[in-house]
């Protein structure tokens, strides 16, 4: 965004209702996680996202194929990461964990994808993501422990728990691939190409399934739609006009109100119990984050060589 840009007011409610969004799509797995496999619903929110932005998207992909062509395996590769593990793996972690717990951990994708910017991408290492990754750490451990930092030592971490870490470890994965490669394709058209990739990749996994663990019925149905057009298609546009209007920056700070907003949404929702231990331990995480997004003095000094290039 250009410097003079002016930034109103009403351009914040578009990571604000991406988040809400997204708060909702925790909600909807938990309430997955009884009802239908994890591979068919990853499965059916594709086919739905396809269906419908098909017939908008089909003709500039088709004039922009030669871009598409270039870069088709990066494509293929975040549509792996972002719409068919990271789905996966977070429906599976629904089913052995809270909704808040999920949110939570989620929330630790800005400082995941920083501290893989700086092993992946060579970026510097800051005061904020070395002081803000330890709070965060310890407040994770202090969450899944159930307020009891040593519990882990004895009863291991839960499976929902590890699964959802893997999954916002797969995320931001995603995130700092996409800046290293600058695909030159545009946005849309790039959601269309990952939703196929992740489609076809799924598509084994779904064929598999024992029968009855795939059902379309009027508990399934709802939450398919949801994942599948508000999750997946408004909250991606809503995403990435956030970033168009305030730039990735200011966006990535509204990450860290998805565990407030999926604790509101499951206490109502799903009738949760909120507990003291959620507040410290994701409280603790949340400040960790907010450290490493906004100290970014270096950790380490440049020296005089490497300052004047020489």
């Amino acid at each position: 965004m250009l410097a003079h840009d002016k930034i109103h007011p009403r351009h914040y409610l578009y990571p604000l209702a991406a988040m809400l969004l997204w708060a909702g799509n925790v909600v909807v797995s938990k309430l997955a996680a009884a009802s239908i496999a994890p591979a068919a619903i990853t499965f059916y929110r594709l086919v739905l996202v396809l269906l419908v932005m098909t017939p908008f998207v089909i003709r500039p992909l088709w004039r922009n194929r030669v871009a598409i062509r270039r870069h088709w395996w990066q494509l293929a590769l975040c549509g792996l990461m972002s719409m068919a593990l990271f789905q996966s793996l977070s429906y599976r972690a629904a089913e052995s964990t809270t909704a808040t717990n999920m949110a939570i951990v989620t929330a630790l994708a800005p400082l995941m994808t920083a501290i893989l910017s700086v092993l992946l991408l060579g970026e510097r290492l800051t005061l904020g993501m070395a002081a803000g990754g330890m709070l965060s750490f310890g407040g994770l451990l202090y969450l899944v422990g159930r307020g009891d930092v040593l519990a882990l030592l004895h009863q291991g971490v839960h499976a929902g728990d590890a699964l959802m870490l893997l999954a916002c470890l797969v995320f931001a994965l995603y995130g700092v691939l996409l800046r290293r490669w600058r695909l030159a394709v545009p946005a849309w058209q790039s959601i269309y190409c990952q939703a196929l990739a992740a489609l076809l990749c799924m598509l084994p996994f779904f064929l598999r399934l024992p029968k009855g663990s795939a059902p379309l019925n009027a508990a399934t149905v709802p939450l398919i739609a949801y994942a599948g057009l508000a999750s997946s298609i408004l909250l991606s546009f809503l995403w990435i006009e956030g970033v168009k209007l305030l730039g990735p920056n200011r966006c990535s700070i509204f990450v860290n109100l998805l565990p407030g907003l999926t604790a509101l949404l499951a206490i109502v929702w799903l009738h949760d119990s909120l507990h003291a231990f959620h507040l410290i331990g994701g409280g603790v995480s949340l400040l960790g984050v907010l450290l490493a997004q906004t100290v970014q003095r270096p950790l380490f000094a440049r020296s005089d060589k490497q300052q004047y290039g020489t």
